[in-house]
């Protein structure tokens, strides 16, 4: 579903009048899960794009305020939560807006150093005191088991036959599976990536977008070495985040089924050259 400056501005004016006068505009970088909107200079509207996002923004206006008080870095902040009006179906939230720039790709911010700051912040989200969701068609099972994505894995490596080295592919996804996490379930973002990395002064300060958090496996959330990350800001990710070789196993099998799907299902796409060079990367570095 498309939203617009003009949906925003009347939801607005009907559920929280008191900013009917904000200044109302598209984000520019905008999310693929939210339509998202700056609302004057310190607030941002999200509004989810499809009814299989819907259910997190009720999720996020639940959790986010108990897992600040745990985190040591910056989270949204939740100022308000609209409900469905206006032919518009889903809830929809009104966060604070955070200062600061996406992780960028011109090399300006030392990748060791996000690293670490990285690794430190997913190890204190993981012992965060507070219940949570487990794993489940809310966040597109990110910290379940990796069994879920089988079937699509193996497909994909079938369509992808001759364009990429199946036989290893196959090895690797199998190693994956082969290991299972069997500890008490832990605080999962479920999406970290560069776009969800908030940067100012060349260090980590902010961490968004939580609409896939759940409570399992944390392997997901180190998917990002392989995706992101070079040789060595993956090496201090693992030196600094820890864990079993099961772990980084499985963390290499989220990338590399990402990976997978999308060159299986969007060959010459734009991103299809950041998909191999993930590829590459988990086939050249295993990091553990």
């Amino acid at each position: 579903m498309e939203a617009t400056p003009d949906l925003v501005r009347a939801l607005i004016a009907d559920q929280f009048p008191v900013w009917a006068d904000l200044l109302v505009q598209p984000v520019a970088t905008g999310g693929w899960c939210n339509r998202t909107f700056h609302l004057g200079v310190d607030k941002l509207v999200r509004l989810p794009s499809a009814e299989r996002y819907a259910a997190q923004i009720p999720k996020e206006c639940s959790l986010l305020p108990l897992l600040r008080l745990h985190l040591p870095l910056e989270i949204p902040e939740v100022l308000g939560q609209g409900a469905p009006a206006l032919g518009y179906p889903y809830s929809w939230s009104v966060l604070a807006w955070i200062e600061g720039t996406q992780v960028p790709s011109d090399g300006t911010v030392d990748l060791d150093v996000l690293a670490e700051d990285l690794g430190r912040f997913l190890t204190l989200l993981q012992l965060a005191p507070v219940p949570g969701p487990a794993p489940g068609t809310h966040n597109f099972w990110r910290g379940g088991a990796l069994q879920v994505y089988d079937a699509d894995t193996r497909s994909a490596l079938g369509r992808l036959q001759g364009r990429v080295d199946t036989e290893r592919c196959l090895d690797l996804w199998d190693e994956a599976l082969a290991v299972h996490w069997d500890q008490n379930p832990v605080w999962v973002h479920g999406d970290v990536s560069p776009a969800n990395l908030i940067v100012r002064g060349g260090r980590l300060a902010a961490v968004i977008d939580f609409g896939n958090c759940a409570v399992g496996d944390p392997a997901c959330d180190y998917s990002i070495a392989w995706t992101s990350l070079p040789y060595s800001a993956r090496r201090r990710l693992r030196q600094t985040a820890g864990g079993d070789a099961g772990l980084w196993l499985r963390a290499r099998g989220w990338a590399l089924w990402k990976a997978l799907i999308s060159l299986a299902g969007e060959p010459g796409n734009q991103g299809e050259a950041q998909h191999r060079a993930t590829l590459q990367a988990i086939l050249d570095d295993p990091v553990f």
